[in-house]
């Protein structure tokens, strides 16, 4: 065995791992100014929840989405529901869960974040990303989640938030974001 060779490879890996820590804390801090009147977390939360069926909206569901834990979705679900975005009702599938909807003002809310969380965050958060580093960062951060044998079940597919936008506010947040990312 090269001893050098795996106490450095040790080493590099406990640096990737502390800067992931670091990080994800500093998007999260930075996330919370841009997602106003959400945090980035309510904000996540809530886009996990479109991305459910409406049935399936447990906080186990919730929570597999987001790669984190039951509490933690039940911590940020309660917010949402004091916040009046979010209701937690029966579900109809199963007697002991319950599912979350978000609340018609959830839906303003998280409209409003949307322009400045997708387009604003985004711009100025991956301004020195090409589109390749984009696409072999996110193949690799998937990579990295699989390291127990589950697959990250994210956020991939569209979703449509009903009474968004239409047409010509997308092509006019797209060109926000090109011009912000242009200028930066």
């Amino acid at each position: 065995m090269d001893y050098d060779k795996e106490f450095n490879l040790l080493y590099l890996m406990e640096q990737v791992y502390s800067s992931l820590i670091s990080v994800s804390n500093k998007l999260q801090a930075t996330g919370d100014k841009y997602s106003v009147p959400l945090t980035s977390r309510q904000y996540m939360t809530a886009l996990a929840i479109l991305h459910l069926p409406e049935d399936e909206t447990t906080i186990n569901h919730i929570a597999g989405k987001l790669g984190a834990t039951k509490q933690n979705i039940t911590q940020l679900v309660n917010s949402l529901c004091k916040k009046g975005f979010a209701e937690i009702i029966p579900s109809p599938k199963d007697k002991r869960a319950v599912n979350v909807h978000l609340t018609e003002s959830g839906f303003k809310a998280l409209t409003a974040c949307g322009v400045s969380v997708s387009i604003d965050f985004m711009a100025d958060t991956f301004k020195y990303f090409e589109q390749e580093e984009l696409e072999i960062l996110w193949k690799l951060l998937k990579k990295l989640y699989r390291f127990d044998g589950v697959e990250l079940d994210g956020l991939e597919e569209n979703v449509k938030v009903p009474n968004a936008f239409n047409d010509e506010e997308v092509t006019v947040a797209i060109e926000r974001f090109s011009d912000r990312r242009n200028k930066l």
